[in-house]
């Protein structure tokens, strides 16, 4: 075991247990039960691509998602949004369900079930706080 690197736990879709065949399902036949096991964190644009570069160095970054209006989505496990406070970001029960092949994913699903990997909240949480920082001594925007 590396000390200073997270240890993560892998993520299993809910849909793999119980419910009807079409239950949890998109129209490409995928689990999409997926969404309501994850929160969104939502942050401005450079903010979230900032702190993606982060993550992406640490090995630490999940499933990532380009949302409207320059917003950057981080998946989460269900359950953050109730414990979520950061200024400068909102985090909100559920997910879209996008197909693995849709183009707003900035890091797509991978894995033979093409289910989305969570990002360790914590983790997250310190790299949108090293973004900021990043950004600030930067010149590019008070945080």
């Amino acid at each position: 075991m590396v000390i200073g690197l997270p240890q993560f736990r892998s993520f299993r879709s809910p849909a793999a247990g119980g419910g009807s065949a079409a239950e949890g399902r998109s129209l490409s036949g995928r689990s999409t039960a997926w969404a309501r096991g994850c929160d969104t964190v939502t942050v401005p644009l450079r903010h979230g691509l900032e702190t993606v570069d982060i993550l992406r160095l640490r090995r630490a970054c999940g499933s990532v998602v380009q949302g409207p209006a320059g917003t950057v989505a981080f998946l989460v496990p269900a359950g953050t949004a109730e414990r979520w406070q950061l200024v400068g970001t909102s985090c909100t029960p559920g997910a879209a369900a996008l197909p693995a092949t849709d183009p707003r994913w900035l890091l797509p699903p991978t894995g033979p079930e093409l289910a989305p990997r969570p990002t360790d909240p914590w983790v997250l949480r310190d790299a949108l706080c090293e973004a900021a920082r990043t950004l600030a001594a930067g010149g590019l925007g008070p945080f």
